[in-house]
């Protein structure tokens, strides 16, 4: 199967956009750019894994992974300014540990550089943790998922549990240690929660270069446009390449969010760059999240959904955010032409491939269900829910499945409002990425929406069926033929990737937490 419909390269607004789907296509040219530096590179990622391999030719001849080029960069006297993403490394000390991981790798290759090497290097903690009385509230929990996390490393070998400890220096004050060497949970006081990220995927190259869009860096990102892999290793993507202007208003985020969301700085003005921002509150104590700093994101969806007339495009991990929902369904009723289709993964990752319990994945699933049912009444037939397979037969029945086939997990961001702007960024269509976490996307005007929607539904419909669903006054009821007809047909005899999202499993799953604020998940 083939999702070719055009080049890459659009270059046809001033910032001379370029679509990138997939790390198949991504990975390749951010190496490129990232060799290409004459001065200084800025960087914010999620997860930044100098283990991934280099794909592109041109990072082959210089090594075999990231670690390499990042020490050629160094050598050649780039400047690399690095943040990476810090966690709470009680919820998440997996992510804790990866975030060290990674600042030893950087360290490493500093070093093997040499004494000149210009490597300024952060692990970003959010400035926001858990109020007191909530921390309270949640102290029980909190000691069980400690003891939790010191009965596996109990387990390990004494070189593993050293090496673990090395890079989890959140997690040791929460230990202490048995005569004999047992960890235990360390009970009081009760540990303070982080509850936000910096969940942004952005780089700025010489100030002229800018790389956006929803894709992290490691080998369980990388997946290509054919999606020929088991389901969980499957991940569909996007991400922009522009250049000019633009890039020096994300320059301008890089150097100011850490600043801004420590509550040093206001945060200024960042032209076509939109933002989630947010920092502690002042009086905290009873509140779980932070104050939100700025919702750019937000209020360019809101702002646009008043303005659509005949199609909105929306392909997310999540779609969890009751407010978005909300204006969804006003919009459907004031505009009785408006036309929605809407590409999700089949069911979250934790949920299809780790088989999770958990309350904050029945609790996502029960806020998905519930802004899906809310949307779907509203618009009725006129919109359509459809979630991307691998073209072949599974053999299970589980979440990881959909009509009979293995699901490609969707973790892209991307909003198209008719053909007059969209928003590619970062950011979930959750709560947590549209109030929380630090999240940065960018607006795209009329010149450059077109291209963007006949590379995003190329990938899915292949030449053979992306000219039936092109055109937004008519592409709903196209999306509706193409899409039912593929959850009936065998996977050889499907057009494109889309079957329909079967909203029934999240329903069951689901379960509400009353207590807990919909941007926990």
């Amino acid at each position: 199967m083939t999702d070719e419909t055009d080049d890459t390269d659009l270059s046809t607004g001033p910032a001379g956009l370029r679509v990138l789907i997939t790390a198949g296509e991504a990975y390749p040219e951010m190496e490129r750019a990232f060799l290409a530096a004459e001065r200084e590179i800025w960087a914010s990622f999620r997860v930044f894994d100098l283990s991934t391999r280099l794909r592109s030719q041109e990072g082959r001849e210089i090594g075999e992974t990231w670690f390499d080029l990042v020490v050629h960069l160094l050598e050649r006297g780039i400047a690399l300014h690095v943040a990476l993403s810090d966690f709470d490394p009680i919820m998440v000390p997996n992510l804790h540990c990866m975030s060290w991981q990674a600042r030893r790798a950087f360290i490493a290759a500093g070093e093997i550089a040499g004494p000149g090497a210009k490597l300024d290097l952060a692990n970003a903690v959010h400035s926001v943790r858990v109020g007191y009385l909530p921390r309270l509230l949640l102290w029980p929990m909190i000691v069980k998922r400690i003891a939790g996390r010191a009965r596996h490393l109990n387990a390990q070998t004494a070189s593993e549990r050293a090496l673990t400890l090395r890079c989890s220096p959140g997690l040791r004050p929460w230990l202490k240690e048995k005569p004999g060497g047992t960890l235990v949970a360390r009970k009081w006081p009760p540990p303070p929660l982080l509850p936000g990220t910096h969940h942004q995927k952005i780089a700025v190259v010489d100030r002229d270069l800018l790389l956006i869009g929803g894709l992290d860096l490691n080998e369980r990102r990388y997946d290509d446009k054919t999606h020929r892999r088991p389901a969980s290793e499957t991940w569909s993507d996007v991400q922009l390449v522009c250049r000019g202007a633009i890039a020096l208003d994300a320059q301008r985020h890089l150097e100011s969010f850490l600043p801004a969301v420590a509550g040093r700085i206001d945060p200024p003005d960042t032209g076509r760059i939109l933002r989630t921002l947010s920092r502690r509150r002042r009086f905290q104590v009873p509140f779980i999240g932070p104050r939100p700093l700025r919702d750019e994101l937000a209020e360019a969806h809101l702002r646009l959904l008043g303005e659509v007339r005949h199609h909105i495009y929306l392909e997310t991990q999540f779609f969890r955010d009751r407010r978005l929902a909300d204006a969804l369904a006003k919009a459907a009723e004031t505009q009785p032409g408006l036309g929605l289709t809407m590409v999700l993964p089949g069911a979250p990752e934790d949920v299809a491939f780790d088989g999770a319990q958990s309350s904050d994945a029945r609790f996502g699933e029960y806020l998905q269900a519930e802004c899906l049912d809310r949307v779907c009444a509203a618009f009725g037939d006129r919109a359509v829910i459809s979630s991307p397979v691998v073209p072949e037969r599974a053999p299970g029945t589980g979440r990881d499945t959909l009509c009979g086939s293995p699901i490609i997990y969707v973790h892209s961001k991307v909003s198209i409002f008719d053909d007059r702007r969209a928003i590619v960024s970062s950011a979930n269509l959750n709560a947590r990425s549209l109030r929380w976490d630090t999240e940065a996307g960018i607006v795209l005007g009329e010149e450059d929406v077109p291209g963007l929607r006949r590379r995003v539904f190329g990938h899915w419909f292949g030449k053979d069926g992306v000219g039936a669903v092109g055109e937004p006054e008519n592409a709903v009821d196209a999306w509706r033929r193409i899409v039912e007809e593929n959850g009936t047909a065998a996977p050889e005899d499907r057009t494109g990737y889309l079957v329909p999202h079967d909203r029934r499993p999240a329903r069951a799953f689901g379960r509400p937490m009353p207590f807990l604020p919909d941007a926990m998940v």
